[in-house]
């Protein structure tokens, strides 16, 4: 009898230890936390890198996405974690999550194709703005939009800018009436349309308080001081030497200064277009 009853109590005993070690091991594997990684149009994202910071703690556990761009991060405690996601020519997108004892919905971040102009942070704009209220987004979206029409309307205006300096050359001939002249001119109209059209994306977009111009954007905005004025001189010294070689008299006074202001002019605004196109 006491033999049973010494079987009994060990059986008891390796039961409640297994169950133990069974509640033990499921505590400790924690909650998994699992999602998809897609362009904007739905493609998968294969490779992606995905991140989730617990705040609280500050640890980190990393995971990658596979050829579905799906990602599973397993053994994550409950709280609040960042989820960052990058992946080899895509802006990086970071979300929020809480996880609860029970594993959350999964967690699905579209990203973009990586800009080649200024980034957001470039243009001062700091995590919390970028992630404000629907009225403070909206405009965000509208400013950012306008500042990319800006920087595309800048690249186009070089090609004719190119154009006008280099015909400059041989548009003051001898002769009243010169084909070479005229295409100048015409040139130099086109050249000055498109950058007022360049310019007011960027005096119109929506200004956003608090935010602090850096890197090369500062520069960007400096050279505007220079090819601006630039821009405005260059038409007027322009008619007027026009209009000194159409009398054939020789080009004096402050139309003389027209082909200077116009190379100066030209430097600055190819610098300015190269300081927020090339990365430094």
């Amino acid at each position: 009898m006491q033999r049973k009853v010494a079987k009994l109590v060990v059986a008891a005993a390796v039961l409640s230890l297994l169950l133990n070690a069974n509640v033990s091991l499921g505590q400790s594997a924690g909650v998994t936390l699992s999602g998809t990684v897609k362009t904007a149009a739905g493609t998968a994202v294969a490779h992606a890198r995905v991140s989730a910071k617990n705040q609280a703690s500050g640890a980190i556990t990393e995971a990658q996405t596979g050829a579905a761009g799906v990602f599973s991060i397993p053994n994550l405690v409950p709280g609040d974690y960042e989820v960052s996601v990058s992946a080899d020519g895509f802006s990086a997108e970071t979300t929020t999550v809480t996880i609860a004892s029970e594993p959350p919905p999964p967690v699905n971040i579209a990203i973009a194709p990586a800009q080649s102009g200024p980034s957001l942070s470039d243009l001062g704009f700091t995590p919390a703005q970028t992630q404000g209220s629907a009225q403070d987004q909206a405009r965000l979206d509208k400013r950012s939009h306008m500042l990319k029409v800006h920087q595309r309307l800048g690249l186009i205006t070089t090609a004719p800018l190119v154009a006008t300096v280099l015909l400059g050359a041989t548009a003051g001939g001898r002769q009243t009436s010169s084909t070479d002249r005229d295409l100048h001119a015409a040139l130099g109209t086109a050249t000055t349309g498109l950058y007022v059209a360049t310019a007011y994306y960027a005096i119109f977009a929506p200004k956003i308080h608090g935010t602090e111009t850096r890197g090369p954007i500062r520069l960007h905005k400096a050279l505007a001081w220079i090819h601006g004025p630039g821009m405005v001189l260059t038409p007027i010294l322009g008619e007027m030497a026009f209009s000194q070689k159409s009398k054939g008299q020789k080009v004096h006074g402050l139309a003389s200064l027209h082909g200077p202001v116009a190379v100066i002019t030209a430097g600055a605004y190819g610098v300015a277009i190269l300081s927020v196109s090339l990365k430094w």
